[in-house]
């Protein structure tokens, strides 16, 4: 009970010392319960092998406990550095304060002192008080902070939730701790710009940090941010500082076999083209990989894939909404007549699809696939890797469907899923994102929508847990977040429902006893993408068959017999390249001089254990079949 941060009661998370009104299913929580636990495996991440019901849990004592440190950090802040606070938020991986400080930014030798002045706060033992207050009341409250004002506009509810924590009173939803002196160690990690508003409005400083209840804790997670350095993939991605120490072969690259937590020379990024990537030919490779094993189930699965422009007029997206709510995001270019715009997402080019010409309700359900490429004006304080993009590619689809054929579309999407991340070797979670604030549409059509999708989760059988008002603005969706090497949870893919587009398109189908309209009169559409940005999180997994290197015999050249084998290989589609063989010489395919003369290959696992020399011809249709059976376990079963 002392270790307990927030409680749920009947389901609802809120603050220990609110009262309780009437009998009640309490239970207490804490920074390690299994929903909540943020260092490892991650937040709201549980082992699907656990016996664990199919209902909604809550990434709760982290995110309460994140987000009152965040708090802390914010009210610090403004006293620190004589800004105004403009916004806190916690994170997966941890919180962040956004303040407004005029031209002047946060320097990084200031980030100690200003971590000192936390753990001192902290120390103090503020407590968070909560009020509820009607609009007006708050308005006047927050009338010294203009942020504030303009966050209080966005609350469509008649009544608001302040927390006051010493000098500081700031909107925020809850439920938080009961006083400052739980946080018992807390990092202050980096500061940037940012921005409030989107792209044009007011420059800000971005403070991140992370916060535990002990310094052991702290302890902990510094070793596992270590760790994680090592697996980064942006560290994997780049070029080896080796590169061009290595014997060249004909086309004059040399030859180095990478490991697979060393640099593999996969993409890079380069300053003038801020945001987008580069896929050398190794990552062009594991890309094509990926967009292939999709394509296959695209095919068994009843979608068709389209090809749709880059460039559209804005009135499409006035048209779809998206420009009231999305247009500091979207690039836009002069092209007389007019200004035209990049795509930022497929959705409603999908639609002008559906409508070109009449549509049949034999045509439905009508499921369109798209690998087109995307751009969307992130600032440049967020890119990130491949994780925070200006330019990628989605496997983005759209479902037309018919009321009646959405549940069975939503249950098979979800097997879509569950298929793909499980030939790729990664667990996931599921969450259920309800209406956010200034949604579009009716709330009857939202709640229809929601307990549609809640049906679905239930069916599906998996732990799911509720993001309440992390919904798009056009309509709920399931998020589905994978772990990477070290636990930690990333929003990859996610199935949406959008009542809106349809109506605003006006999508309509014909039946021979009357007319219908998706998204009126019991239609809907579904829109699912699974991997979701075409790119990397940060990882520890085996190279996948069809891109691991052959190689010569430690310090030596490849014989050019060999070379000429091993390059023949790529035109079967293997991506093997011709490579000396490290120090250690813990190399899977080794092709020397008695391989050259017999016609074989030696084959040894990454752990050094060999299996054997086999044919060329027994050695490549044993790969084949592993690669098209999509054993996960190949290297042990080869």
């Amino acid at each position: 009970v002392e270790a307990a941060l927030v409680a749920r009661v009947n389901g609802t998370l809120q603050d220990l010392d609110r009262p309780l009104e009437c009998d009640t299913d309490l239970e207490l929580l804490d920074f390690s319960t299994p929903e909540g636990r943020e260092v490892s495996p991650g937040p709201g991440v549980l082992d699907p092998r656990s016996p664990l019901p199919s209902q909604p849990v809550s990434p709760v004592s982290p995110q309460a406990f994140w987000r009152s440190s965040a708090c802390v950090l914010g009210a610090v802040a403004e006293q620190f550095f004589g800004a105004t606070l403009c916004s806190t938020r916690a994170t997966e991986d941890g919180f962040f304060c956004d303040v407004h400080m005029g031209s002047r930014s946060v320097q990084s030798a200031e980030l100690p002192a200003l971590e000192e002045a936390c753990a001192t706060f902290a120390r103090a033992r503020h407590r968070f008080e909560r009020l509820e207050a009607t609009r007006q009341q708050l308005a006047e409250l927050l009338k010294h902070n203009s942020f504030q004002l303009e966050r209080l506009e966005e609350v469509t509810s008649p009544m608001a939730t302040v927390y006051r924590c010493g000098p500081l009173l700031q909107l925020c939803h809850g439920p938080l701790l009961q006083h400052t002196g739980l946080i018992g160690a807390l990092r202050v990690l980096t500061s940037s710009a940012a921005l409030w508003g989107g792209i044009g409005s007011q420059s800000l400083q971005r403070v991140a940090a992370v916060a535990f209840p002990s310094a052991r804790d702290l302890e902990q997670w510094e070793r596992a941010q270590e760790e994680a350095a090592q697996r980064d993939h942006r560290r994997i991605g780049k070029v080896s500082p080796a590169r061009g120490q290595g014997v060249p072969h004909s086309h004059g690259d040399p030859l180095v076999m990478p490991s697979p937590l060393q640099e593999q020379e996969l993409f890079f990024f380069h300053k003038f083209s801020p945001g987008s990537c580069f896929f050398l030919p190794r990552g062009a490779h594991v890309y094509n990989a990926l967009v292939e094993f999709i394509r296959s189930e695209y095919l068994v699965r009843g979608f068709s894939e389209v090809v749709t422009p880059n460039l559209f007029s804005p009135r499409l997206w006035e048209l779809s909404g998206h420009w009231q709510h999305y247009s500091p995001n979207i690039f836009s270019v002069p092209a007389a007549p007019e200004t035209l715009s990049l795509k930022p997402m497929n959705c409603p080019a999908h639609c002008l699809m559906f409508s070109h010409r009449p549509r049949s309700w034999r045509e439905l359900p009508l499921r369109l696939a798209d690998f087109g490429v995307l751009h969307r004006n992130e600032p440049p304080g967020t890119l990130t890797g491949l994780t925070r993009v200006r330019r990628f590619q989605q496997d983005d689809a759209h479902i037309f469907c018919t009321l009646e054929q959405l549940e069975s579309e939503i249950d098979s999407s979800l097997d879509f899923i569950r298929t793909v991340y499980t030939v790729l070797g990664f667990s996931f979670r599921l969450a259920l994102a309800t209406r956010p604030d200034g949604f579009l549409g009716d709330p009857e059509t939202w709640d229809r929508a929601e307990q549609q999708l809640e049906r679905s989760l239930q069916n599906f059988g998996q732990p799911w847990e509720l993001s309440p008002g992390d919904g798009a603005f056009y309509g709920p969706k399931i998020d589905i977040r994978i772990r990477d090497a070290l636990g930690r949870q990333h929003q990859c893919g996610t199935i949406q429902l959008d009542f809106q587009m349809p109506e605003r398109f006006e999508l309509e189908y014909a039946r021979y006893w009357e007319r219908g309209r998706i998204g009126i009169g019991g239609q809907d559409w579904d829109r699912r993408a699974g991997l979701g940005i075409c790119g990397g999180q940060d990882w520890d997994r085996r190279t996948e068959l069809g891109i691991f290197p052959a190689v010569g015999p430690p310090g030596t050249p490849c014989p050019p017999r060999a070379v000429g084998a091993a390059q023949s290989r790529v035109c079967c589609g293997w991506g093997v390249p011709v490579l000396r063989a490290p120090p250690d010489g813990r190399t899977p395919a080794v092709v020397g001089r008695r391989e050259r003369e017999h016609g074989t290959v030696s084959v040894r696992t990454r752990e050094n254990r060999q299996l054997g020399e086999l044919e060329l011809p027994r050695g490549l249709q044993r790969l084949r079949e592993l690669r098209d059976g999509r054993v996960p376990d190949a290297e042990q079963r080869f």
